[in-house]
Order: structure tokens, then sequence, then C-alpha cells
């Protein structure tokens, strides 16, 4: 059992009136199409609330159990701070840094030799910094 022809649509336009690129497709028959999605407005964006006391935090330095490599953790973070504000410093910190990290346990570990960067971004943030000099 054979397929039957399909009617083609020539692609060799040349240079004829309202042509060009597009003129392969003119014979196309856009009716029986369903409706795209309608497009939504963009969600307003959310404020975030920036806590009024951010408090100390403290930088150490560690290799343990990482294959040699530097890590740079952030620890010590206010009670008060939640988990949605943590992330949200991790990704700054982050694309400040630009390199990877993770929250763990509401410690932040940024990737690499990274000390003097995080401490003036968290200085900027209106954390006071102590640790790795």
């Amino acid at each position: 059992m054979a397929r039957p022809n399909k009617e083609r649509i020539s692609t060799e336009g040349g240079k004829a009136v309202g042509g060009g690129l597009f003129q392969a497709f003119s014979g196309l028959e856009m009716s029986g199409l369903p409706e795209g999605k309608p497009t939504t407005p963009e969600k307003p964006t959310e404020v975030e609330v920036k806590p009024t006391k951010l408090g100390r935090v403290v930088l150490r330095r560690e290799t343990a159990h990482r294959g040699g490599k530097c890590v740079i953790v952030v620890d010590g973070f206010d009670a008060s701070l939640d988990d949605a504000f943590l992330s949200a410093l991790l990704k700054r910190l982050r694309a400040g840094c630009g390199c990877g990290g993770t929250l763990k346990e509401r410690t932040i570990e940024i990737q690499g030799e990274q000390i003097s960067r995080l401490r003036e971004l968290l200085s900027s943030e209106g954390f006071r910094v102590a640790g790795v000099v």
C-alpha cells in the first residue's frame, strides 16, 4: 500500500515580487491551526525585605574531604534570617564572585580562594565579617 503523493511547495522563487526568504511558505494555509496561548502580563517582582540587623558572620577556609580544593565557608548567620534570604544571598555571592557555591545547614560554601571578594560583598550587604584574614 503506497502513500499518496503530497502536494509540494516550490522552493525555487528567485527574485519574484513579494518573494524572498518566505516565498516558499506563501502557499501554506493558516486557518486550521489552533489558537496559541494568550500572553499574560509579567508578574510584579516581589521586593525582598531585608532584615534590619544582619549580624556577624565568620569566614573559614576548608580543604578537608574536598580533594584538595579550597572552599570558603560563611558561617554564623543570625537565627532571624530565614532560608529564603540565605538562598538569595547565596545567589548574589555566587554572581559577585563568579564561581559556584551551595547552602548547607545555614552555612554558605563558596568555591575557590575568594576571601577578599567575599569579605567585600558581605560587608556591602550589611554584615560584620570576621574570620580568615
